[in-house]
């Protein structure tokens, strides 16, 4: 395959959505045995309600072969829009009170993937590098979302919750709880009987980038049938982001 010539924008249209959903049709369908009311089976397309007040960031590698160049996407609703759809998709899991009572600016981040072929390279520092601006341009405060482990059994999953639980939890003015009945404890295994580095190791990569650059965790799991996994709530105050991290993505904070 040739050299990726990476081109990142905002979906313009139905058939850039159109390519967004498939992509999340490859990774979480097939891949990872996701389902629900509105995934078009025969289009394979993974959609749901809050589709169209979204903003889709998709990534595009013009070097690729065919029709289907978008090969990494993420979805973001800042407040505003999140008030057309009737509140933020992750509402359905965790009560965000803390969040929506804060008066800061919000944004809800969620369905991010990559295309199998372009993993463990650079296609999620483009994304992240197109999400820092985003999150610059519209003054963004406080970003949110849901974060999945794969599977629905929450003590195969016991240490790496338990460790997010102990060592990552919001502080009580940023932690959102899980809604019953998904709710499931985090804090299932003491952390002094944790093997904290293999605790860490099972922690997706994406949770993990999360708190590298200074987010949280909720309190609670929620169990997401529907979709085979296991999520947490991520927190990131961008006041409270590690420059450091940051800095890979935006360039120095002034």
């Amino acid at each position: 395959m040739p050299e990726p010539l990476f081109e990142l924008s905002l979906a313009s249209g139905p058939d850039d959505l159109a390519k967004a959903q498939r992509l999340r049709y490859a990774v979480f369908v097939e891949e990872l045995g996701g389902d629900g009311p509105l995934v078009d089976h025969a289009a394979r397309r993974e959609a749901d309600r809050f589709d169209p007040y979204f903003d889709h960031l998709i990534l595009r590698d013009r070097n690729r072969p065919g029709d289907d160049d978008v090969v990494g996407v993420y979805r973001v609703l800042r407040c505003e829009a999140a008030r057309g759809a009737g509140g933020f998709y992750s509402a359905d899991e965790y009560d965000l009170s803390p969040l929506l009572d804060s008066g800061r600016r919000l944004m809800e981040l969620g369905r991010s993937c990559i295309h199998r072929d372009y993993r463990g390279g650079m296609a999620m520092f483009q994304l992240w590098t197109g999400l820092a601006d985003y999150v610059r341009r519209h003054e963004i405060d406080i970003l949110f979302g849901v974060a999945s482990f794969h599977g629905t059994d929450p003590d195969a999953l016991a240490a790496p919750l338990s460790i997010l639980h102990h060592r990552h939890l919001a502080p009580p003015e940023l932690r959102v709880t899980a809604r019953p009945p998904g709710a499931v404890a985090m804090d299932r295994v003491p952390e002094a009987q944790i093997d904290r580095a293999a605790a860490m190791r099972a922690v997706p990569p994406l949770i993990k980038a999360y708190l590298r650059l200074g987010g949280f965790v909720g309190q609670g799991a929620f169990v997401d049938r529907d979709f085979n996994t296991t999520d947490v709530c991520l927190v990131i105050d961008t006041e409270r982001m590690n420059a450091a991290q940051a800095a890979r993505y935006t360039g120095p904070r002034p």
